[in-house]
């Protein structure tokens, strides 16, 4: 078997971050990643520090790695890496009694680099027939030099970048070399080869910008969000999880949801998410040690108590969204934007409009201005609409249309209502008009002067843009949700199928005539604060909340 020596060079007086060396990422000190990697490669014989620092050394023993004094003429500002190598070895190989094969130099700035990619190309240069080794990272680009005081492309035709030809730079993570190699002024054999190593892996710190980005990239968690959407349940589950999604672009995202809930499928799909499906949660555990998640986030409503304590049990930390169930003991925070008031068994609930996720769209767009005339008529009911209420609403806009002629009805129907299939078909001559699966639904709502939704997280974006709204519940859990009263401007019809056309005409004439209500409505949803609640969810989602 090879012995391999790594030497981990490590001066004290790095410029551009002071004790750069020594200083804490992620609350341990650079050089310990380093250490991490040699000490526990099983390729790795020996592995030293060689530093002319007394703090650096005493670090680099805490750890238990060796370490060999660098002399004052190899710590000069101007001199290379060769001859501080090639003393380490000489110094290790006096003090072993034995001669090395193989010498590893591992850079102390290449924190993000994993174990599993040292030991790969160790494997792969002990087995091979190189010289020498070199970690690289592939950045092919369109780049020029200037030859001759002229500026001219280094490539022979202008292509995409993934067709350009291959561009090592070297990272510093790792140089590989033969011993024989290994001498005063070089450590470079002639056969050379490379090693390419992830991007992830690849950031050497040289400046305080590398140290930050290495910093963000290791406090990166993956998360997991658990959800569905379809016909039966609706699609308020899967917009409000790529919502808080969206905010943690940061960190791994992974969406699982079930293999038949085709419409909540189809919606993530167009997000571009990684996604998972699963026949049932017997598919979990899978998942769970392929994807090995920090953070869990349900939002697949009454979580029961066996499941909770099983994903307890695997995962970090948990976090249910909108859960009112058993399962909420085990969960260590619940998010409930649309309950208040409701009993969980979790210490850590934050429920209330506070909480609520608004997507980009209605945090960039500003709300409607109030009219005392009553001009266009906004109706939606979700992405998938089960109570089929559109047909409701359908019905009162053609007797509406005969009593106000001029009056303008816009029916937003999302991804999981097949709309010509109920019917629901734009006529010009009623000025009813079916939009489907709009891109923004901002660019409709902001023309209403009256809206009619359902119970759902809808009322919380109609909210924001001030529309005067009346509610029509789609079943009894959404009757539960307590936002969509009067206090929050909201006329709260209940069960929409127990609803007649009748009452519906005559609330929305009410309100068509009485521009005052209207106003007052108005008023009251625009002194809610909806805007702020992203940072604060993003934080209770990391467990950040403080």
């Amino acid at each position: 078997m090879s012995k391999v020596l790594a030497v981990i060079p490590a001066r004290g007086g790095s410029k551009g971050i002071p004790r750069k060396n020594i200083r804490l990422m992620c609350g341990k000190p650079l050089i310990s990643y380093a250490i991490h990697n040699a000490m526990n490669c099983p390729l790795i014989t020996n592995c030293v520090v060689t530093t002319d620092d007394s703090e650096i050394a005493a670090i680099a023993r805490m750890y238990g790695c060796e370490t060999v004094a660098r002399g004052e003429r190899l710590s000069a500002d101007a001199v290379t890496l060769d001859p501080v190598v090639y003393d380490a070895v000489r110094q290790m190989e006096e003090k072993k009694g034995y001669n090395y094969d193989v010498v590893i130099t591992m850079q102390p700035t290449s924190p993000l680099m994993q174990l599993s990619t040292l030991e790969g190309a160790l494997r792969d240069f002990i087995d091979g027939t190189a010289d020498t080794m070199i970690s690289v990272v592939n950045h092919p680009h369109l780049s020029w030099s200037r030859v001759n005081g002229k500026i001219v492309p280094n490539y022979k035709e202008r292509l995409n970048r993934q067709q350009l030809p291959p561009d090592y730079m070297e990272t510093g993570a790792f140089f590989i070399t033969r011993r024989q190699f290994v001498v005063e002024n070089s450590r470079l054999g002639k056969n050379i080869t490379v090693y390419e190593v992830p991007e992830r892996e690849a950031y050497d710190i040289d400046s305080v910008e590398d140290w930050i980005v290495s910093e963000s990239i290791m406090h990166k968690k993956n998360i997991i969000f658990r959800c569905d959407g379809m016909k039966k349940l609706g699609m308020g589950h899967i917009y409000n999880c790529i919502t808080m999604a969206f905010s943690l672009i940061e960190h791994n995202v992974l969406f699982v949801t079930r293999k038949d809930c085709l419409e909540g499928l189809e919606k993530i799909k167009s997000t571009n998410f990684k996604y998972v499906t699963i026949d049932s949660d017997a598919d979990l555990e899978r998942i769970i040690s392929e994807f090995k998640p920090n953070i869990w986030v349900n939002d697949c409503l009454n979580t029961d108590a066996v499941y909770m304590k099983w994903l307890k049990q695997r995962v970090e930390r948990v976090v249910s969204i909108e859960d009112l169930g058993d399962g909420t003991q085990y969960a260590d925070a619940v998010i409930n934007a649309l309950y208040e008031n409701k009993r969980t068994l979790c210490p850590k609930t934050y429920e209330g409009p506070e909480y609520v996720c608004l997507r980009n769209e209605f945090l960039l767009e500003s709300p409607k201005a109030f009219s005392n005339q009553v001009q266009r008529i906004f109706i939606m009911f979700g992405g998938t609409d089960p109570s089929n209420l559109n047909i409701k609403l359908y019905k009162a806009a053609k007797k509406l249309h005969q009593d106000y002629p001029d009056l303008i009805f816009d029916f937003v129907t999302g991804i999981g209502y097949p709309a010509k299939e109920n019917g629901l078909l734009s006529k010009p001559e009623d000025n009813i008009f079916i939009h489907e699966n709009v891109l923004k639904v901002t660019d409709y709502m902001k023309l209403a002067d009256v809206a009619v939704t359902s119970q759902g997280r809808t009322v919380f974006e109609i909210a924001s843009m001030g529309v005067p709204a009346v509610v029509l519940s789609q079943n009894k859990r959404e009757m539960e949700h307590t936002f969509a009263t009067m206090k929050n401007g909201f006329l709260n019809l209940g069960m929409g199928n127990y609803v007649t056309d009748d009452a519906i005409v005559n609330t929305l004439k009410w309100l068509i005539e009485t521009p005052s209500i209207r106003k007052n409505m108005h008023d009251l949803m625009l002194k809610q604060n909806l805007k702020d609640s992203a940072l604060k969810i993003k934080h209770i989602i990391l467990g950040e909340e403080g």
